[in-house]
């Protein structure tokens, strides 16, 4: 079920529907505050530069390797340079510089996909390897 990211609010109920399925995934606490943090970056991203957008959450296992993937959409005007907003340090605003670089180091897994006529997908994934 993907969750609506187009206000402040949204922001809010996304960070707990993420740190409740790190939960489910088993994470221990750092980890569960690495997806948690990742996804409040993404999630921010798709509501400011993207006009707003959705955060799908996906526990992966039970069998086998568990881990927690997170699809982050928007439609917005897509990312001009990704290398240069993938660096550290890189804001186009007030904030630290930590949304994509932060999102990428925090997590096992990470892409970035931007369409030609505008719109992005990050998919980030971490693993459990309690």
């Amino acid at each position: 079920m993907p969750y609506s990211v187009a206000s402040e609010e949204d922001l809010l109920t996304v960070r707990h529907a993420v740190r409740a399925a790190t939960v489910e995934a088993g994470f221990g606490l750092v980890d569960q505050t690495r997806v948690v943090t990742a996804a409040s970056e993404l999630a921010r991203n798709a509501y400011v530069h993207g006009g707003g957008g959705t955060l799908e959450i996906q526990v992966l296992g039970p069998r086998g390797r568990r881990g927690l993937r997170l699809v982050v959409r928007d439609d917005g005007p897509g990312i001009p340079d990704l290398e240069t907003a993938l660096a550290d340090g890189f804001t186009t605003g007030g904030g630290l510089g930590h949304g994509l670089g932060g999102a990428r180091r925090l997590m096992h897994d990470f892409q970035v996909r931007c369409g030609p006529a505008g719109g992005t997908t990050v998919v980030v994934t971490r693993w459990n390897d309690r």
